[in-house]
C-alpha cells in the first residue's frame, strides 16, 4: 500500500455513533488485511487545566495528532481514519496540517430522539453534569456543523447498525470489500 491520499473524517454531533462506526471500519480492514490507523479526536484534547493562549486545546490536540500520526506511519503505510467534530473550514485546515493530508468529513447524523437516548445510555447517574451539557450543546452544535458545509456526503444513522455505517463509509471512499 502506498501512503494515503486522504484521512477519512467521521463528522457528527456527539452520540450519532462516531465511535461505534470507527471500531467497525477498523474491524472491517484488519479483516482485509489492509493497514490502516484510527484516531478519535476527543482523546487528543482532554487535558487540564488548559493553556491560557489554547482556551479550547485545539493548539495541544493538533500537535498530539501530528505526533501520533508521525509514529504510527513509522509501522508502513497505512490509511488513516478520525473521528470527531469538525464546526468550521478553520478546524479542518488545522487536521490538514496536523495530518499533512487531504480531509475527508463524512457526516453522520441521527434524530435528535436516538442522540438523546444514546447519550442517556452512555453516562451513568455519577455524571449526570456531563449528560446536561452534552444534551444542552447538541442543537447549537447541529447548526454550527450545517453551517460549516465541509462534509463531502451524509450518513444517517437512525435506524442502521454501527456496522452498517462502518460499510456504507467504506464504499463511499472507495474501499468496500468488492474494491479491495
Amino acid at each position: 500500500m502506498r501512503g494515503p491520499a486522504f484521512v477519512i473524517f467521521l463528522n457528527g454531533v456527539y452520540g450519532v455513533g462516531k465511535s461505534a462506526a470507527l471500531e467497525h471500519i477498523g474491524d472491517q480492514l484488519a479483516d482485509r488485511g489492509m493497514p490502516f490507523s484510527l484516531m478519535d479526536v476527543d482523546w487528543f484534547h482532554r487535558s487540564w487545566p488548559v493553556a491560557e493562549d489554547d482556551p479550547d486545546n485545539v493548539a495541544l490536540e493538533a500537535r498530539n495528532i501530528a505526533s501520533v500520526w508521525e509514529t504510527y506511519q513509522t509501522a508502513g503505510p497505512r490509511q488513516l481514519i478520525m473521528s470527531g467534530v469538525i464546526t468550521s473550514q478553520e478546524a479542518l485546515a488545522r487536521y490538514e496540517r496536523a495530518t499533512q493530508l487531504r480531509v475527508r468529513p463524512i457526516r453522520l447524523t441521527a434524530s435528535f430522539d436516538v442522540v438523546r437516548a444514546r447519550l442517556r445510555a452512555r453516562y451513568s447517574s455519577s455524571q449526570s453534569s456531563v449528560l446536561e451539557w452534552h444534551m444542552e450543546r447538541l442543537e447549537g452544535l447541529e447548526a454550527e456543523l450545517n453551517a460549516a458545509c465541509v462534509d463531502e456526503a451524509a450518513l444517517d444513522t437512525t435506524h442502521r447498525s454501527a456496522q452498517e455505517v462502518a460499510c456504507r463509509v467504506l464504499k463511499h471512499f472507495g474501499m468496500s470489500h468488492h474494491a479491495l
